[in-house]
């Protein structure tokens, strides 16, 4: 192993994903100028200040060395744990949309499942690395898969947060791809994964609506359908170069959380196609730099936390898009680095902090 460098291609693009996606925000956030009382100057202040304690904890990680996190995966891993079941005090639990995922420190509100998803990441892949060859059979590649989800399955479905789970499953199972896991065992996980989400959708009266918004968007446009409707709306008037910065029409009263969820509608209206393909292929500029940091990595465990962390910001950010777009159901998650969201930003960015660290380190 010998040391290196930070990749600065990947450091340039966290960077202009980060501030670029802070101006994105700024021009979504005037919306919030149509509402009365309006919180336009602290909604845009506080997300300023978790960008720079995000760009803060991106220096921190990226200075420890990435084998601390092997080390102390399991604490992590439990540590995820003990926050997120801090949800179940009531007098913690802050309620928003009907779903309890947010925990009130009353300075404060932090959302315990983006910790969640990061430290699977590095529990897995310190376990995989720890199996080495045995990831590849059911008994020590499956199985602890199958158990590490259930737990945080109970957890997430208690908090109604049914695409968390969803995300953590697809990066799981890609990490176990990577580690040498039979393909006939991660089929199965997909049917397996499939039938999970069939039935929530069906338990769960606000997931069965969506698959049925999105199976027929025009049904109820000023219902369930009224999101995607008005989103349509901003990305088809967005054109070829879009109407300009700040010029948005869709987020002042039209467009339902313009600072969150939405936001990619607004950038598609503000920036046309042109800058929506920038921004996309911006994501990927982060994707392919992060698998050929992957690929350099000095052992298993590096490659597989570079792997489940840039699959992690893919999957969820596009899945953003996606939905905006009306390719798939709405989800109500945020587009990462762009989104309103302090806890998402702060810890996707130390996240990010890993991988730059494991970039310094090549295999000789």
């Amino acid at each position: 192993m010998k040391q290196v460098k930070i990749d600065k291609i990947f450091l340039v693009a966290v960077l202009i994903l980060s501030f670029g996606g802070f101006f994105i925000f700024t021009s979504a956030s005037l919306g919030l100028l149509a509402a009365s009382n309006s919180p336009f100057g602290s909604v845009t202040l506080t997300q300023f200040a978790s960008l720079l304690m995000g760009l803060a904890a991106f220096y921190i990680v990226s200075k420890i060395p990435y084998k601390f996190w092997r080390k102390h995966a399991l604490l992590v891993l439990i540590a995820a744990i003990v926050v997120n079941c801090l949800l179940f005090i009531p007098f913690l639990t802050l309620n928003h949309g009907g779903a309890g995922r947010w925990i009130n420190l009353r300075f404060v509100t932090i959302q315990p499942s983006e910790f969640l998803k990061i430290a699977f990441i590095i529990y897995f892949a310190a376990w995989l690395a720890h199996v080495k060859e045995g990831a590849a059979t059911f008994k020590y590649g499956i199985l602890p898969f199958l158990v590490i989800v259930g737990i945080l399955g109970g957890l997430l479905l208690a908090q109604t947060d049914t695409f968390t789970l969803a995300v953590i499953i697809v990066t799981g199972l890609g990490m176990l791809a990577a580690s040498g896991a039979q393909w006939k065992h991660i089929g199965l996980m997909c049917l397996v994964a499939i039938m999970v989400i069939a039935a929530v959708a069906y338990l769960r009266p606000y997931a069965r609506q969506r698959i049925l918004t999105y199976l027929n968007p025009a049904a109820d446009p000023l219902g369930a359908g009224y999101q995607i409707q008005q989103s349509l709306i901003a990305v088809g008037s967005g054109g070829g170069f879009g109407r300009g910065y700040g010029q948005s029409i869709q987020k002042f009263g039209y467009l339902p959380e313009p600072t969150g969820d939405s936001i990619f509608a607004v950038e598609a209206e503000e920036f046309g196609f042109t800058g929506s393909v920038i921004l996309i292929c911006l994501f990927m500029l982060f994707l392919f730099r992060s698998f050929k940091i992957a690929i350099r990595a000095p052992d298993t465990f590096g490659r597989l936390t570079v792997l489940g962390i840039s699959m992690l910001v893919i999957v969820e950010s596009f899945v953003n898009i996606s939905a905006m777009l009306g390719i798939i159901p709405l989800t109500g998650k945020p587009l990462l680095f762009v989104s309103h969201g302090g806890t998402a930003l702060i810890i996707i960015l130390a996240a990010v902090g890993i991988i730059a660290n494991i970039s310094k380190f090549q295999k000789k």
